[in-house]
C-alpha cells in the first residue's frame, strides 16, 4: 500500500541574488513497511524533501500525496491537523520540551489530539517500554543521555500511530552505543509493528540498516535501489 506518493516535485528557493533548486521535477512512492534512507552529499536537497513529504515546507510546484490526501489542497491550519493526526517526526535535535517528563513529551502529541486521558497513559507506558525507557517515565530531558532523549523522541512520534515517521538525521548527535541501539528500536518497530520510517542520514550506520536507499544529487534522485534481505 502506498504510504506516500510523490509527482513531479519541485522547491525553487529565491535568493537575493539567485535561485537555487533544491528539489527538481522528483516522482517517488514510498510503500507501507519500508525502511528508507534518503542519502547524498550536504546541499542535495535531503532535508528539504524530507520537509515537504511531512508538510513542513510547501513546494513550488508538484503534487505529495500521503494516503489519500493531496498536501497541496490543504491550507495551513487544516496542514497543521493533518501532521498532528498522521506524521511522527523525529530530528537531529531532539526538540524534547525541557520543563515536562519522558511521559509527559510522549503524551503531547495524543493531548493535542484529544484522546482520553486513560488511552493516554496507557499508550505512553506501552511505547515507553517499547523503546526501553519505561524506568524513566518522570526524567526531564537533563536527566537523560542523548541516547535516551532520542528513544523518547522515537517514542514520542510513535504515540498516536501516525501513517509513516520521518527521521531528519536522527543519529546525528549520538555515540556508536547509543545510534545502534536506536537504531536496533527502529528496526524492530519497522518489522514487528510495519511501521514505516523516512531517514534523510550522512551516517552510514543508518544506511548500513535500511533496506532501500534513494540517492539525492543536486535535488535529484539519481540512485533507488532495495537491498535483498
Amino acid at each position: 500500500m502506498k504510504v506516500v506518493e510523490i509527482k513531479n516535485l519541485t522547491k525553487i528557493y529565491n535568493g537575493s541574488s539567485v535561485q537555487v533548486t533544491a528539489v527538481d521535477n522528483v516522482d517517488l512512492v514510498v510503500e507501507e513497511g519500508e525502511f528508507t534512507a534518503i542519502v547524498g552529499p550536504s546541499g542535495s536537497g535531503k532535508t528539504t524533501l524530507l520537509n515537504m513529504i511531512g508538510g513542513l515546507d510547501t513546494p513550488t510546484s508538484g503534487e505529495i500525496i500521503v494516503g489519500n490526501t493531496n498536501l497541496a489542497l490543504l491550507n495551513s491550519k487544516q496542514l497543521v491537523d493533518f501532521r498532528l493526526h498522521n506524521i511522527g517526526f523525529v530530528f537531529q535535535a531532539y526538540n524534547l520540551i525541557p520543563v515536562l517528563t519522558a511521559g509527559e513529551n510522549v503524551s503531547f502529541i495524543m493531548e493535542m489530539q484529544g484522546k482520553p486521558k486513560k488511552m493516554i497513559a496507557e499508550r505512553t507506558q506501552e511505547i515507553l517500554q517499547e523503546v526501553g525507557l519505561s524506568d524513566r517515565e518522570k526524567s526531564r530531558p537533563n536527566q537523560l543521555s542523548g541516547g535516551q532523549q532520542q528513544r523518547v523522541a522515537v517514542a514520542r512520534a510513535l504515540a498516536s500511530k501516525p501513517k509513516f515517521i520521518i527521521a531528519d538525521e536522527p543519529t546525528a548527535n549520538l555515540d556508536t552505543k547509543s545510534t545502534e541501539n536506536l537504531l536496533e528500536i527502529m528496526e524492530e518497530l519497522n518489522r514487528k509493528e510495519n511501521i514505516t520510517f523516512i531517514f534523510s542520514t550522512h551516517d552510514q550506520r543508518v544506511v548500513n540498516k535500511a533496506r532501500r536507499i534513494i540517492v539525492l544529487e543536486d535535488g535529484k534522485i539519481v540512485k533507488d535501489e532495495q537491498k535483498n534481505v
